[in-house]
């Protein structure tokens, strides 16, 4: 893992181009991916779901009046974990994961981008499987920690990326990417996953004073996914 003084030179990362085969089937494969539409995708979406009970445990089975940010909300499907709330707002730019769903109605308001976000206070944000997409991602930490009201947390849940178990798991559920278009998924995990599980970690390090982690398995190196519980932000401008 980087060490805390040199977590930041590693941003931002450079996504290569994704090769022309791959972006002709790119937005039909993410969609398909996302609701669960191939028999391996729908089975990783069920140990995905541990990731969404850790991200809502603070809350699910109770009344909650607090408010809420969801970084890389998607088609919206971790609102079924959540209870009601009246001040539920997302980050996603991709509007065609949830233009149609019937989630948005939860939704109070939508970003684009966190940098978009006037200055207002959740008790809470919240992000699944995002962050190891985010190029640049320590100014998106550090604008979290800003925007969360003193006493808040933020919740992460990620892929166990650069391990040996999520390599492994990569692979069993690209089988059927590979089989309906005869293309490497590991090329498309490349573009897509340009941040590991410890480079997330020291990240959130870095600008949280408490960072406490547990994983989908036995230890950090022998898991399928991790959750991260941050709180007392440090070292950010007001």
């Amino acid at each position: 893992m980087a060490t805390k003084d040199n977590i930041l030179d590693k941003f931002p990362k450079i996504r290569s181009e994704l090769p022309e085969t791959y972006q002709r089937v790119y937005r039909q494969h993410y969609l398909s991916n996302r609701e669960g539409h191939y028999r391996t995708t729908s089975l990783s979406q069920k140990l995905e779901s541990w990731m969404h009970k850790k991200v809502a445990a603070d809350v699910r089975g109770k009344s909650f009046d607090g408010s809420t940010l969801e970084i890389g909300a998607g088609t919206l499907n971790h609102l079924q974990y959540e209870p009601a709330q009246t001040a539920y707002d997302i980050i996603e730019p991709f509007t065609e994961l949830f233009e149609n769903s019937p989630r948005l109605k939860g939704v109070r308001t939508i970003y684009q981008d966190i940098s978009g976000i006037p200055d207002i206070q959740y008790d809470r944000i919240t992000s699944i499987a995002t962050f190891e997409h985010i190029v640049d991602l320590p100014p998106v930490v550090a604008r979290a920690a800003q925007l969360l009201k003193p006493g808040g947390h933020l919740r992460v849940a990620i892929p166990n990326e650069g391990t040996f178990m999520w390599k492994l798991g990569a692979k069993v559920t690209g089988y059927e990417f590979q089989k309906k278009y005869g293309l490497d998924y590991q090329v498309l995990m490349r573009y897509e996953h340009v941040n590991t599980a410890d480079d997330v970690e020291a990240v959130l390090r870095y600008f949280f004073g408490s960072v406490e982690c547990s994983v989908f398995g036995i230890a950090k190196g022998l898991a399928f996914y991790r959750f991260y519980d941050c709180a007392f932000p440090i070292g950010v401008p007001a």
